[in-house]
């Protein structure tokens, strides 16, 4: 059994799962899921990729034809604040699949040069923004639900010290 995180990251695109971008998105996760309370081992499974292929990837699985930043597909329909059990562990492995996370490498830099900061932080922030939604977080409504969702984002970029 194991005792911590597997976070496996892939990339469709040249040069995006290098050493760094890979110990931020790992550091980032671990850091999220224990700002969460989450202590069971956990698997979370991250692609990288680039606009042309989130496309193809948001068309295919939730049939919206545009490129985005990140797609999250959780395992668990999970509500803020609860967390899936040593119960959900694959036998084999010991690990809880949390689901996986689809990054736009191309969205991460515009993002940071639209908004002022290091591509960085804009990773870590959507990687974060990943984290809690497959722990059940959401932000379909523009009150309480975004406001919760963006107070538990703050709180671990603060945790990673990229606070705005």
């Amino acid at each position: 059994m194991r005792k911590t995180h597997y976070i496996p990251v892939t990339a469709d695109v040249p040069g995006a799962a290098g050493d760094a971008n890979c110990a931020l998105i790992r550091r980032t996760i671990r850091t999220a899921l224990a700002a969460e309370g989450v202590t069971a081992p956990c698997e979370v499974d991250v692609l990288l990729t680039d606009d042309e292929g989130i496309h193809r990837i948001n068309l295919d699985m939730r049939q919206v034809d545009r490129p985005t930043d990140v797609l999250s597909f959780p395992e668990f329909d999970l509500a803020p604040g609860e967390h899936p059990g040593p119960e959900d562990a694959d036998p084999g492995t010991g690990l809880i699949p949390l689901g996986d996370m689809v990054l736009s490498m191309e969205r991460v830099a515009a993002q940071a040069k639209e908004f002022g900061h290091s591509r960085r932080r804009e990773l870590a922030y959507l990687v974060t923004h990943s984290v809690l939604h497959l722990l059940g977080y959401d932000h379909l409504d523009e009150g309480p639900m975004k406001e919760q969702m963006r107070a538990r984002e703050e709180a671990v970029m603060a945790l990673l010290g990229l606070e705005r």
